[in-house]
């Protein structure tokens, strides 16, 4: 379903693979930095995947990550136009929300509830949930980091502005794909 990429051996996680961005680093600029995406996916997202095959720390913690990161940075595509939704994701938006700006909403409501470090996503069930910390999750739709990596280079404490940028690099295509 995902790209997350696992090498199993005798029914065990043997390797993880970091995912390959099917765009350029600097792409999703001004959204996010060229900056923001060495030190994000180059640094801290091939670390979880690095420290998980090398046994090092906790293999939960580092797994999660690295699943989480890939959801993550797959979604993502050049901004260009206003980038609405389209197809499934415009459809299931608007049974569960009514529109792209009410849903905008209430994700925004529940990802500023996030004290400190976590994940805000849209779930296969219409609802926007949260994650505190790494967890595995097989109902996830759409996914924001919510992390102090992902904004404080590019927008300092303007996490509110981090978001709304956010909106402007979803791939809608692979949202659809995912529901």
């Amino acid at each position: 379903m995902y790209n997350f990429i696992k090498y199993v051996a005798e029914g065990k996680v043997a390797e993880l693979k970091q995912v390959p961005l099917s765009y350029d680093r600097d792409d999703l600029a001004p959204s996010v930095s060229e900056d923001t995406m060495n030190y994000h996916y180059g640094h801290l997202y091939k670390t979880y995947v690095d420290r998980y095959n090398k046994r090092e720390g906790d293999p939960d913690f580092n797994e999660a990550g690295a699943f989480l990161h890939d959801i993550y940075f797959t979604q993502f595509r050049p901004p260009k136009g206003s980038n609405q939704p389209a197809g499934k994701s415009k459809d299931f938006i608007e049974e569960h929300y009514k529109s792209f700006d009410k849903f905008k909403d209430e994700f925004k409501l529940n990802a500023m509830k996030i004290q400190g470090s976590g994940w805000a996503y849209l779930a296969k069930n219409g609802d926007i949930k949260t994650i505190k910390n790494h967890e595995i999750k097989q109902d996830i739709v759409l996914l924001i980091d919510w992390w102090e990596h992902s904004w404080s280079l590019d927008y300092k404490w303007d996490k509110e502005s981090y978001l709304n940028n956010q909106w402007k690099i979803i791939d809608w295509d692979v949202i659809n794909q995912r529901l």
